[in-house]
Parts: structure tokens; C-alpha cells; sequence
């Protein structure tokens, strides 16, 4: 089962629906901000029920309890109750996806209407005529690489023909990440606080790609002497936990502080609104700079895993010793 909430639900409520769906079954996957997964096998036997009637259960007690609506997808798949829920209209309802129906029933949706189909991976579809799922099924697995890259192209092809092996794991909402720095003497200069920030960012992406999670927003705080405090949140473009992105928007947020005469103390950068990253589309991105970078980045990662989190990163973050 896949819940869709209605979107900008405040944190709190949100924390109150999965509590809600923790009533009905011990295995809920958060999915922040406005979605969960639930897995409903334990759960019909325990409440002798069928899935479209444990839904409107859900759908009854959501609104009853908390005033919120939801949208309820029901499938054999991950892929297949994520499409669904989204098929539904706001504000809410329920829509069950049997598994002998799957093939039928996903077939004729356009294909960036299947769930984890970025935009620009649909646009390319499009240009080589694929606009149905039931086109992109009887594509050869290869060809969707081809068009798609590796791993989005294998995922697309497989969703696109129901497979998705994916289980339903027990996940609260994650927390968010925090990383701290704390200057040994009350600083002016811009190019020491840059290179405390940097540090800050890379210990931060190391955090979430090894946490699995990808970010939605930073918030970057100042602390300066004699006790004042500077915060300022800004969201992301796109989930992400990679260097560059976070890099890109806590440089954004410090220069938006506008420093002047402040001696600062420390700063803390914290990732929020965590999301899973095996959640985040994957888009086909034309930068091949940037895409040499995460392929940098992700050797990076293996051997501070091998050697140590401080053997290597960006010299920027370092500055000689005086």
C-alpha cells in the first residue's frame, strides 16, 4: 500500500498520519514529507479484511482523526501502488491494483506517469516515440539503457513490465543531519569561514550517502560573540546528497548573510526534510562535467571507507597551518 498525503503538510500532522498507519500494520516505511508504504500481508490476515476495504479504514480514520484526506494505491509492486495512489484525484480515495491486472491496467498510462520517471527521462521517450508504458514494455531491456543509461534504464524497463523486487522496510521518519563548527577564535576573515563551510558541506554529504538519505533543504546557522545568531533555510532544487548541490546552495546561504564586521564563533549546516535516496528519481543529465564529478565523489567515498573520513577532499577545506 502506498499513502499520498496532500502536499505542505506541516511535519507535526504528517508524524500523525504514520502513526495512524502504524495502527494498521507494524511494518510502515516513511516516505517524507507526504508519503508511506505499508505492507499489507500481516495486516489483512490480522484484521480479516480486503485491501480496498483496510484503505477506506485508513481513509476514515485519517479524516476523522486528524481532518487530513489521503490517497491510497494498492498493488503487488512498490511501482505499481506509487503509480496508482497518483492516479487518484485529490482530495482522496482508494484504488487497487490486483496483481493479474497489473499489465492491463499500467499499459495504457503515459510513460512519465509510472512512478520514479523523471521529466527528462520522459521527454527522451518521447522522442523516440515511446509514450505509453505498454510501448516501453515491449522495448528490448538494452535499447532502454541506451536511451536511459544504466541503472535508470534497467529500472524503467522492469517497472514498465511490473517486476519490482523492492520490499517494504520498517523506517520512521528520518531524522534530520547536523554538522557543527566551532571557530578557535572569533573570526572576520571570509576565506577562513569559506573553508570551515566547505568542510562542513563534505562532512555533511559523506553523512547522507552513507545514511542512504538525500536532502531537500539546508539550513546554515551563525553564531556570533556576544551571543547573537543568524539561521536561514533554502530548499534544494532536487533531493540531493551529493557535494556540488549542497556545496552550490550553503555557499547561497552564507553569502545571503551579507557578513560584514560580525565576529563569528561557529556555524552548523543541517540537511532537512531527509528523504530516502533510493527515492529520488535519477535524471539524465547532459553535464558530463558533472557527471565526472559523482563518478569523482563516489571513488572519493571508497577511500575514505577504506583509509579514513580525513584522508582526502577538496584543498579548499583545508587551510595551511599558520
Amino acid at each position: 500500500m502506498h499513502v499520498r498525503c496532500p502536499d505542505h503538510l506541516p511535519e507535526e500532522t504528517y508524524r500523525e498520519v504514520l502513526e495512524q498507519l502504524a495502527e494498521l500494520s507494524p511494518v510502515v516505511q516513511a516516505l517524507p514529507p507526504t508519503a508511506a508504504l505499508i505492507e499489507l500481508k500481516g495486516a489483512l490476515r490480522y484484521h480479516r479484511t480486503d485491501p480496498q476495504h483496510l484503505g477506506e479504514i485508513l481513509r476514515v480514520r485519517t479524516i476523522s482523526r486528524l481532518g487530513v484526506d489521503v490517497r491510497v494505491g494498492v498493488g503487488p509492486s512498490i511501482t505499481v501502488a506509487a503509480t496508482a495512489s497518483a492516479r487518484i484525484p485529490t482530495p482522496g480515495g482508494v484504488l487497487v491494483v490486483d496483481p493479474g491486472q497489473v499489465t492491463d491496467w499500467l499499459g495504457p498510462l503515459p510513460v512519465e506517469a509510472l512512478h520514479g520517471m523523471g521529466p527528462q527521462q520522459a521527454t527522451v521517450l518521447h522522442d523516440y516515440g515511446i509514450h505509453t508504458v505498454a510501448l516501453l514494455a515491449t522495448v528490448s531491456p538494452a535499447t532502454v539503457q541506451r536511451l536511459l543509461g544504466g541503472k535508470a534504464g534497467r529500472l524503467a524497463a522492469d517497472r514498465a513490465r511490473g517486476i519490482d523486487p523492492r520490499p517494504v522496510l520498517p523506517r520512521a521518519l528520518p531524522a534530520s543531519a547536523t554538522v557543527r563548527h566551532t571557530f578557535d577564535r572569533h573570526t572576520l576573515d571570509g576565506a577562513t569561514v569559506r573553508s570551515a563551510l566547505l568542510q562542513q558541506v563534505v562532512q555533511l554529504g559523506i553523512l547522507l550517502r552513507r545514511r542512504g538519505q538525500a536532502a531537500r533543504g539546508l539550513t546554515l546557522t551563525l553564531r556570533f560573540a556576544g551571543g547573537g545568531t543568524w539561521h536561514k533555510t533554502r530548499r534544494l532544487p532536487e533531493p540531493s546528497a551529493h557535494d556540488d548541490d549542497l556545496r552550490t546552495l550553503a555557499y547561497q546561504l552564507m553569502d545571503a548573510a551579507a557578513l560584514q564586521r560580525g565576529r563569528l564563533v561557529a556555524l552548523t549546516l543541517k540537511a532537512e526534510d531527509l528523504v530516502n535516496a533510493d527515492q529520488v528519481a535519477q535524471q539524465i543529465s547532459l553535464d558530463h562535467a558533472r557527471e565526472a564529478r559523482l563518478l569523482a565523489e563516489a571513488a572519493t567515498d571508497r577511500v575514505r571507507d577504506k583509509f579514513g573520513p580525513g584522508i582526502i577532499g577538496p584543498a579548499a577545506a583545508y587551510r595551511p597551518a599558520s
